[in-house]
């Protein structure tokens, strides 16, 4: 199924390909899954839970602040780009208006907790004197999404514009690099910055 609405995305996919590909009979796929959203739902959800196996190690460990930061930009780079199907499946829930995700609770339990790390992350690190205060772990995380999942995502009209392999390891670790330095600049604390010992 991941496949399937991956290629196709969810209006292109069959589940009668789902099930030939799958090997099981049509009906016994219905009599199982439900129908055809809710076999889009369940693979939205198989695709997330190999992502939050990626995100355990981070949520779990409690890093140095800038450090932690770095992590946290590999983490999603490397989502990206060892899982294209993921932003493909996404592409797909974008323009049936979110629909799946908003009634899937594991999804929703998924990103709280990578966000509730992400915000203890940033007050440890403006307890310590690094980051300034105010910052928005939704917004941050959004932001370090975006940057790296364009970059995945538009590969093919980026090698065409600029002629070179934006998937070649030098480039993704330069790619990676320029996002966490962009990233740590936007969350440190300046020394004429008072905000974190207010």
């Amino acid at each position: 199924a991941i496949a399937e609405f991956a290629l196709k995305g969810l209006d292109g996919a069959r589940v009668d390909e789902v099930a030939r590909r799958s090997g099981i009979n049509k009906t016994l796929l219905y009599h199982h899954i439900g129908n055809k959203d809710d076999l889009f739902t369940a693979a939205l959800e198989a695709t997330y839970q190999t992502i939050r196996e990626r995100q355990r190690e981070f949520v779990a460990r409690r890093m140095d602040p800038e450090a932690g930061m770095r992590e946290l930009v590999h983490l999603l780079m490397s989502i990206w780009v060892e899982h294209p199907e993921y932003g493909k499946l996404l592409a797909s829930e974008n323009f049936h208006g979110g629909k799946h995700v908003r009634r899937s609770k594991l999804i929703g339990e998924m990103y709280q907790q990578v966000v509730d790390a992400l915000n203890d992350l940033l007050k440890r690190g403006v307890a310590q004197g690094v980051f300034r205060s105010g910052l928005d772990a939704i917004d941050l995380y959004i932001s370090i999404s975006s940057l790296s999942a364009y970059y995945v995502a538009h590969q093919h009209t980026l090698n065409a514009l600029f002629h070179f392999d934006p998937m070649q390891p030098n480039r993704l670790r330069q790619r990676e690099d320029h996002i966490a330095d962009m990233i740590l600049r936007y969350v440190r604390r300046h020394p004429e910055d008072n905000s974190a010992l207010a």
